[in-house]
């Protein structure tokens, strides 16, 4: 779907059923792209960034900010849509939208930030160095925070100048890509800037090789994103990636347990465990560990699952049958190894409890794999040196929490490699203000987030010398 002339065009590869996975209901149906139709919006959207980059700073930030209030305005409607196409429970959704609109106001301001500095030169000429639009920029974005994860590239991409494809997960193409389109068309914004491109893995591979576009912006799998990273090396475009997680949970000696289970519980089980952030590695100084596994157990059995549109539960649905697969085989595998399941364990599609796991070595696959589902796996650490190696020994580098005594906390985390560390918080978490990313396997790098790291990530350094009157050569 695309925004032409103030009509919206479907794509060309018919359209896909929008599933409910909490009953199996359809919910409607959204068009399908191709990649025909991704290379006609491509070549639109590089035709319209040009007048719109051109547009006074006020002009652009108005259209973010109008979009920001949008967002609360139909908070409730969007919120519905994230509840029963993504499987979200109501709080869930409402952080979604909270943060949806706190990304376009936070937008709004980067219009008019400072986009550039003056530099030193030894010639007689001013030398300034510019930060201008990358032109066409494609997102491409997950199903488990659908609205968030991609409207936090959208909205700074078109805030600094830039046209944008958004090609969306299939599974929530509403939520996390037709609520976007209509936002920014009753924000304003021209046509041809902001086109939606739902397809298959051909279409996701044509918005990165489509050559009017300069960065692709790719939240998902780190099996994805390595692909993804490799066609955009072969065209020598700048891609940023936000892959996978199997963050770590530090519980220092000392800390109140209750509250401890507490964080640990809404870092595992928040969403199914379908976060990147999901706090994947429960690590308890031994002299606490049977105490807190015992309470997060207890949390974990007292924990309401169901359908989140019908009733007031803490657990959705797995996304789709796949999924909950996944989720099963891994600890399935676990227990064959050796671990222990203390809650949980068993599905009942479409739906898999909390569940928690103990007696696990560094080989369990619950400990070494990224499980995407409400697994809480716990292990206990002798001493700081045995928690910090435990912590790094992970191909992945997202987020990392401990909790306890700040000032041992502190000591911990300057050991630790981690694009994000919080203290007396669990693992996941975010804000619009924040520059968000990781390292190793969780991707390259903090990549969206704040000023800094979005006029990074969506604008290039273009040098440019002034001279009062032409220079002289020799020639």
């Amino acid at each position: 779907m695309t925004l032409l002339e103030n009509e919206f065009r479907g794509g060309t590869g018919g359209t896909h059923e929008v599933v409910e996975p909490a009953t199996g209901n359809v919910l409607g149906s959204v068009g399908v792209a191709t990649p025909d139709d991704v290379a006609a919006a491509a070549a639109t959207a590089a035709k319209a960034q040009r007048d719109w980059a051109r547009r006074k700073p006020a002009e652009r930030a108005a259209v973010l900010r109008r979009a920001g209030e949008l967002w609360e305005a139909h908070a409730a409607e969007v919120q519905d849509w994230i509840v029963r196409e993504a499987g979200s429970t109501r709080p869930k959704a409402g952080i979604e939208t909270e943060m949806a609109a706190g990304i376009c106001f936070e937008a709004a301001a980067l219009p008019t930030h400072p986009l550039g500095e003056v530099l030193s030169t030894g010639e007689p000429r001013w030398s300034l160095a510019r930060r201008v639009p990358a032109g066409v920029v494609s997102v491409i974005s997950p199903f488990n925070f659908p609205l968030i994860l991609a409207i936090r590239s959208v909205a700074p991409a078109l805030a600094l100048g830039n046209a944008v494809l958004l090609k969306p997960d299939l599974r929530t193409a509403v939520c996390g890509g037709v609520s976007i389109l209509r936002v920014f068309e009753e924000a304003g914004l021209p046509d041809g800037l902001l086109h939606l491109l739902p397809g298959d893995a051909a279409v996701g591979a044509a918005v990165v090789d489509a050559p009017e576009v300069s960065v692709v912006s790719f939240t998902g799998s780190t099996a994805a994103g390595r692909k993804v990273g490799e066609a955009a090396a072969r065209s020598l475009k700048r891609v940023h990636l936000e892959l996978g997680g199997n963050n770590a949970l530090v519980v220092l000696p000392g800390a109140d347990v209750a509250k401890a289970a507490s964080a640990g519980a809404f870092g595992s089980f928040l969403h199914q465990g379908q976060i990147c952030m999901t706090t994947g590695r429960h690590l308890v100084h031994e002299s606490q560990v049977d105490e807190y596994v015992e309470a997060l157990a207890e949390k974990a059995r007292r924990l309401p699952v169901g359908n989140p549109a019908e009733g007031d539960v803490a657990l959705g649905p797995i996304i789709d049958d796949r999924q909950l697969a996944h989720v099963t085989d891994v600890v399935d595998r676990s227990v064959a190894a050796g671990a222990r399941v203390l809650a949980g364990g068993k599905p009942d599609a479409p739906f898999y409890p909390p569940t928690v796991l103990f007696g696990l070595d560094d080989t369990s696959p619950a400990w070494r794999e990224e499980i995407f589902g409400p697994v809480a796996p716990v292990r206990a650490y002798r001493d700081l040196d045995e928690a910090a190696r435990l912590v790094n020994d992970s191909e992945y580098g997202l987020s990392v929490g401990i909790l306890g005594d700040v000032g041992t906390a502190m000591q911990l985390a300057e050991e630790v490699r981690s694009g994000k560390v919080h203290i007396n918080e669990q693992t996941v978490g975010d804000e619009p203000t924040a520059p968000f990313g990781g390292v190793g396997d969780s991707g390259n790098g903090s990549r969206f987030g704040g000023a800094k790291a979005n006029i990074e990530a969506f604008t290039e350094t273009q040098w440019l010398t002034i001279r009062a009157d032409i220079a002289h050569y020799p020639f």
